[in-house]
């Protein structure tokens, strides 16, 4: 249903914003700069458990994918 939805939009020429996909892309950006700098300055206790690891590849995930599916949906 989406894949046909934005077929057709593309189809009549109607622009959409972008805006969506660079507020995705600004966030995903913030959280890498901030998970480089904590494994930085704690290289060999960062994460410091396994919950925490988990958490940071769960939310690392799920960054990636809000900015990979803006970038189709924005298109």
């Amino acid at each position: 249903m989406l894949a046909t939805l934005i077929a057709f939009a593309a189809e009549a020429g109607v622009k959409s914003s972008k805006t969506l996909f660079y507020i995705c892309g600004g966030v995903l950006v913030v959280w890498a700069l901030a998970v480089s700098a904590m494994g930085i300055r704690a290289h060999e206790t960062f994460p410091p458990t396994k919950s925490a690891a988990r958490g940071v590849m769960a939310i690392s995930v799920v960054l990636i994918l809000a900015a990979m599916a803006s970038a189709v949906i924005t298109a």
